[in-house]
């Protein structure tokens, strides 16, 4: 006789949403959304197609929810990235750039997606640049306590050069991730990008004789 109170233990509906996003992140990595179905995406998950839309409206909904999730973590890891460069700022930048490509690139198909999909989406669209936001608010800071403290050069204004080695961050490793060519090694991408960066913000403007 089974013992009173003791349930057998089912799924909840997080755990089935959780199952989806898993599912679609694991497809996304060797297939594009388009050619991903609502049936591929149910069936991972172990749920049925009506179910599916319990949880979700459509596969851009799923891969809002990704992005979603990737962004959460590139705010968590900016929050956390110290401010004062003084004592080694290559290090620091490194360290810095370091956490824009190790979060994207754990999560390399949903980038690719995300990039494709903000071309026809505005949702994903808005979404993307919010997170592209956060690591060119905190650059910028960064830059302009820099050039406070006599460490770094004036120039180019704070917040666009922030946005420009931002966006240069975002082109090399979509590329990276799809194999352009050309294109940098995946292996090598913080190398050139740290390296990118550091002379741009230290480097002083050459000398007209």
């Amino acid at each position: 006789m089974a013992e009173r109170g003791r349930r057998s233990s089912r799924p909840s509906g997080d755990d089935r949403q959780a199952a989806i996003l898993s599912t679609a992140e694991k497809l996304l990595g060797v297939r594009s959304l388009d050619d991903i179905s609502i049936e591929d995406l149910a069936a991972g998950a172990g749920i049925s197609r009506p179910s599916f839309y319990f949880y979700f409206s459509s596969k851009d909904e799923v891969l809002l929810a990704l992005l979603d999730q990737v962004i959460g973590q590139v705010r968590h890891r900016v929050a956390a990235l110290p401010r004062d460069f003084d004592t080694d700022p290559a290090a620091a930048w490194r360290r810095s750039i370091g956490v824009f490509v190790d979060v994207f690139t754990q999560h390399r198909a949903v980038a690719a997606a995300a990039i494709t999909a903000r071309l026809r989406n505005a949702e994903v669209h808005e979404l993307w640049s919010k997170s592209m936001q956060t690591w060119v608010g905190y650059s910028t800071e960064v830059i302009l306590a820099e050039r406070a403290r006599g460490a770094a050069p004036a120039g180019i204004d704070a917040h666009e050069l922030a946005a420009a080695l931002n966006l240069m961050n975002e082109r090399v490793l979509a590329a990276a991730f799809s194999g352009e060519t050309p294109g940098v090694e995946q292996g090598h991408v913080l190398d050139v990008l740290s390296g990118i960066w550091i002379r741009s913000i230290y480097a002083q403007p050459p000398v007209i004789t």
